[in-house]
């Protein structure tokens, strides 16, 4: 825990002078720490570890925890954006409430022999990664265990049989989300492959055939029903368990008064293919098109929903109906949504899939919405909200004002899916519940949209171009409703950042551009350069008080940034095993108060400090961040 000398009352009275609305703690569930006694290789926000994470961050002075997408990722491919869009992770079931006495659905000894041979047992670094591999392994033989438990407990556990089975009679209905996932799961053990199109013909088009299933394919799914029952009842089971410690944390969120946020990714799973393919578009996957964040572009290959079957929010179609079934148990079970490429939503930049080389179709790709006459794709042109003379032929087909001049009703159209998702938010928390993930790229369809439903967006400052005046990146451009971060998970740590700009023409131009943020008096700023260029330390100290002093009403930090990490977490658009896999160190809760104190890690009391002589130089906030420096103390 911080050090005795932190006030978390200070840090939330300088977060309303300076009228921060939020501070969020970012993290994804494969990231958190984890115990001695519960570890097995990968963490959890419901283990004891988790919790005791979130409590950290509350004392802290965070008042929101952000998860990433919590969906099934397979043995191959871990990226929590790639998982399904309804099931639960199995590898999230923490097993320390499993073995509490208050459940009791886990003998110690069966713990302990699970435990000995996890990779973390073995100490060192290893307990710093997730194994994916050792963390699939032991989820199933977490599963296992608890559902002989329960199966054969007797009247000890009288009580759950009634959750579970009030679980069921509310989740497990025909042509539900859970009836799907647990036959999906059950083919994949028939035909010894996840990979559905290896499967039987049939089989791949249970749910999904064109138009609609025939009676060989009714037939087929009564008898999979009935005679896989026990493997579906213990799917359904493991999402019973994590539904049941989630609700259990998010009722020890809500206690501590913070919030829990969760993740809309714009991606389906291979899974979601198979069970609602006849959905989305057959000769078009989406992806993102070249950028500033990425110039080749990336062929992601999601399904893209098909468009002729939306209808509207107040008479959906089927595929808008299955965003707003998504939405609907997002918003049932989160506080709050970030809206993963809200771009896929509004304005998707789709490729075709008749090309073999997936990068070369992504960069020939095009706006699913916005191509009224493009040669490459006359397939689009039906679907387009714009006409020809609305497009500037003399911009990239990618770039932002591609489409120019945008009438109410186009931008109606344009907002039909990212209405449905406001409208469950206001039904649930309110719109200011909804962040959206805009970065480098703001296409006009999609800005038009936003500001008109007063939605703000991302800044990632760490990206920052000081020789660009109007650069998106710049602090000074941002709004109330926008949100600012250093970093997010697809960036490389700030630490690791700033250690890249030392002795490089870069370093000056950033230290410059500080100055003008945080330095109000002309005469004090070539000392402050001089100071944040020749200490890394103040650098970074200045880079997170600027957080806090921008007009932007939302700060999120990512963890890594928080705990002064070097290690690259995500590289996004590679292929990379160690991918996905950063976590907490296990002994952060020692390391955290020296690391702050020597500039290692954020101190939110030096930072916000900063901020407070930057932009409220009233004297009660001058006397206020004198106060916060007193505590953190002067850099060893």
């Amino acid at each position: 825990m911080p050090a005795p000398a932190y006030d978390r009352a200070k840090i939330r009275q300088a977060l309303q002078i300076l009228n921060i609305d939020q501070l969020v703690l970012c993290i994804h569930d494969a990231s958190f720490p984890g115990l001695d006694d519960e570890d097995l290789g990968r963490g959890s926000p419901y283990s004891h570890g988790g919790r005791a994470f979130v409590r950290f961050a509350h004392e802290l002075g965070f008042d929101t925890m952000a998860l990433g997408p919590q969906g099934q990722t397979t043995r191959i491919n871990p990226s929590p954006y790639d998982g399904s869009v309804f099931s639960r992770n199995l590898l999230s079931l923490a097993p320390g409430p499993l073995a509490s006495a208050s459940q009791n659905l886990i003998s110690s000894a069966h713990l302990q022999r699970l435990l000995q041979a996890a990779p973390v047992s073995q100490g060192g670094a290893a307990r710093n990664r997730v194994d994916h591999a050792y963390a699939s392994n032991s989820a199933q033989g977490l599963l296992d265990g608890a559902f002989a438990t329960y199966q054969h407990g007797g009247a000890a556990f009288d009580d759950m049989r009634a959750r579970f089975g009030l679980y069921l009679s509310q989740t497990l209905r025909p042509g539900s989300w859970l009836e799907r996932d647990a036959v999906f799961q059950v083919l994949s053990s028939q035909h010894g492959t996840d990979d559905w199109r290896l499967w039987p013909l049939l089989d791949q088009q249970l749910y999904s055939m064109r138009p609609a299933p025939n009676d060989s394919a009714r037939r087929r799914l009564q008898t999979l029903l009935a005679t896989s029952a026990p493997a579906i009842e213990r799917y359904a089971w493991g999402q019973f368990l994590l539904q049941t410690q989630h609700d259990d944390l998010r009722r020890e969120v809500a206690q501590l008064r913070m919030r829990l946020y969760g993740d809309l990714q714009v991606g389906y799973a291979h899974q979601d293919l198979w069970a609602y393919g006849h959905l989305f578009l057959e000769r078009y996957r989406l992806g993102a098109p070249p950028s500033r964040t990425n110039p080749e572009g990336q062929a992601w290959g999601y399904p893209v929903l098909d468009p002729a079957l939306y209808g509207d929010p107040l008479h959906p179609g089927p595929s808008l109906g299955l965003m707003q079934g998504r939405v609907a148990k997002l918003f049932a079970e989160f506080d709050g949504l970030r809206i993963d490429h809200p771009h896929g939503l509004v304005c998707p930049w789709v490729y075709r899939t008749d090309d073999v080389d997936g990068l070369r179709a992504v960069q020939n790709g095009a706006r699913l919405f916005a191509s009224p006459a493009l040669p490459d794709h006359p397939e689009l042109a039906a679907l387009s909200i714009v006409t020809a003379d609305q497009i500037n032929l003399s911009a990239p087909r990618h770039a932002d004002d591609w489409v120019q001049n945008l009438s109410v009703q186009q931008r109606q159209r344009y907002a039909v899916v990212l209405d449905a998702i406001l409208a469950a938010a206001e039904s649930q928390h309110g719109r200011d519940g909804v962040l959206c993930e805009v970065l480098s790229t703001w296409p006009e369809p999609l800005r038009a949209v936003m500001k008109e439903r007063g939605l703000g967006r991302f800044c990632v400052t760490q990206k920052t171009d000081p020789h660009v005046e109007r650069d998106l990146y710049r602090s000074e451009h941002l709004a109330a409703q926008d949100w600012i971060m250093v970093g997010n998970h697809d960036t490389p740590p700030l630490r690791l950042v700033v250690s890249q700009w030392q002795e490089t023409p870069h370093l000056e131009a950033r230290a410059q551009h500080l100055a003008t943020r945080l330095i109000p008096q002309l005469q004090d700023r070539p000392a402050f350069v001089a100071k944040v260029v020749r200490d890394p330390r103040q650098l970074c100290n200045a880079l997170f008080a600027e957080l806090f002093a921008s007009k932007a009403r939302h700060v999120s930090i990512f963890f890594a940034d928080l705990l002064g990490l070097t290690e690259v977490y995500n590289r996004p658009g590679v292929q990379d095993e160690r991918n996905w896999t950063l976590r907490v160190p296990h002994d952060y809760a020692k390391t955290y108060p020296a690391n702050a104190h020597h500039g290692e890690a954020l101190d939110l009391r030096r930072a916000l400090a900063l901020a407070l002589a930057a932009q409220n130089p009233t004297p009660d906030a001058l006397n206020l961040a004198q106060r916060l420096e007193e505590e953190a103390g002067d850099l060893p």
